[in-house]
C-alpha cells in the first residue's frame, strides 16, 4: 500500500492561526466586560430587549473563550492517541455553540411571548443608552472577528454570535426609541422575537456546516463521483478506482483515501504520483493515501474467500 503522510502547517496557516485567536481572545474580553453593563442596564430599564441581549452575550463570552481554547488546543501536536492531532476540536466547539444558539432563541421567544400576554412598564430612555453603547461594543468585537478567518468554522460560529448581539442591541435601541417617543411597550418583546428568529437561522447553518464534518462527509464543494472517471480518463495507465472516501479533519484539511487498479507491469510508485498529482491540480486534495492494485481488488478477493 502507498500513501502520503501528513505534512506540518506551513507558516501561512500559522500566522492565520495566532491571527484568529488574538481576535477571539479580545473579543472575548470586550464581550465580558461589557455583559455586566447590560444586565444592569435591562434590570433598572425593565427591558426584555436588553436582557435577552445581556444572556446572549453571556453565552458569547462562553462561546468566545471556548472558540480561542480551541485554537489554543489546535497547537498540541499529534500524538499516538489523536493521530490527527486536536485540530478537530474547532469544529466541535463551532457545534456546542450553534446548538448554544438554538437555546437562546427558544429563551428569548419564551419571555418575549410571556411579556406580550402581561405588558410591563418599560424605561426607554435607559434602553437607548445601553443599547447604543452595546451596539458599538459589537461592532468592535464583530470586526475582530471579521478580520480573521472567515471560512473557518470555529471563527464563522463566534461572528455570528457576536451578530446576533449585535441584532440585540440594534433591536434595544430601536425598541427604547419607540418606547420613549410613544409608550407602546409590545415593540420591545416583538423585536425580541425577530432578533432570535435571524439567530435561530444561523445558528442552524454551523450546526449543519460543523456536524457535516463531524459525520465525515465529503466536503460540499468537492463530488466524489467525479473522482473515478476523472482519474480513468486523465493518468494513463488507470483502469479503475474504487473505495474512495473523502472527509475532511477541519475546514482547511481535506483527506482522501482510494483503491486504484492499474494495467500489469506498470511501477506502483509512479502510478501513485500521477494519481496524487492529478488529485491535486484537479481536486484539491494534498493528503492522499492511495492503494494500487492489479486485478482483483484485495478487498474482494478477501471477501469471496471468506463467504
Amino acid at each position: 500500500m502507498h500513501g502520503s503522510h501528513s505534512h506540518a502547517p506551513g507558516q501561512a496557516h500559522t500566522s492565520r492561526h495566532d491571527t484568529n485567536e488574538r481576535r477571539m481572545g479580545l473579543a472575548a474580553l470586550i464581550t465580558g466586560l461589557f455583559m455586566f453593563v447590560e444586565i444592569a442596564g435591562g434590570i433598572i430599564s425593565g427591558s426584555l430587549a436588553l436582557l435577552a441581549d445581556a444572556g446572549h452575550m453571556l453565552t458569547d463570552l462562553g462561546s468566545l473563550s471556548l472558540a480561542w481554547f480551541g485554537f489554543r488546543l489546535a497547537r498540541r501536536p499529534a500524538d499516538w492517541k489523536r493521530t490527527y492531532g486536536f485540530d478537530r476540536f474547532q469544529v466541535l466547539i463551532a457545534f456546542a455553540n450553534g446548538l448554544a444558539l438554538f437555546a437562546i432563541a427558544a429563551w428569548i421567544v419564551l419571555e418575549a411571548v410571556e411579556r406580550l400576554g402581561q405588558p410591563q412598564p418599560v424605561a426607554g430612555g435607559i434602553m437607548m443608552v445601553v443599547g447604543a453603547a452595546g451596539l458599538a461594543v459589537n461592532i468592535i468585537a464583530f470586526g475582530l472577528l471579521h478580520g480573521a478567518d472567515r471560512e473557518n468554522l470555529n471563527v464563522k460560529s463566534a461572528a455570528i454570535h457576536v451578530l446576533g448581539d449585535l441584532l440585540g442591541s440594534v433591536a434595544a435601541l430601536a425598541a427604547g426609541a419607540v418606547i420613549y417617543l410613544t409608550g407602546w411597550t409590545p415593540i420591545d418583546p416583538l423585536l425580541s422575537i425577530l432578533v432570535a428568529v435571524i439567530v435561530l437561522r444561523s445558528g442552524w447553518k454551523v450546526v449543519e456546516a460543523s456536524g457535516h464534518i463531524l459525520l465525515e462527509g465529503a466536503p460540499h464543494e468537492l463530488d466524489t463521483r467525479h473522482i473515478e472517471p476523472d482519474l480513468v480518463a486523465n493518468v494513463p495507465g488507470v483502469v479503475s478506482v474504487h473505495h474512495v472516501h473523502v472527509w475532511s479533519i477541519t475546514q482547511e484539511r481535506q483527506m482522501v483515501t482510494l483503491h486504484a487498479c492499474v494495467d500489469e507491469g506498470l511501477e506502483g510508485d509512479r502510478m501513485v504520483k500521477a494519481i496524487k498529482e492529478r488529485l491535486h491540480t484537479r481536486f484539491g486534495l494534498d493528503h492522499a493515501t492511495v492503494e494500487i492494485e492489479h486485478g482483483v481488488c484485495a478487498d474482494a478477493a478477501a471477501e469471496a474467500k471468506s463467504a
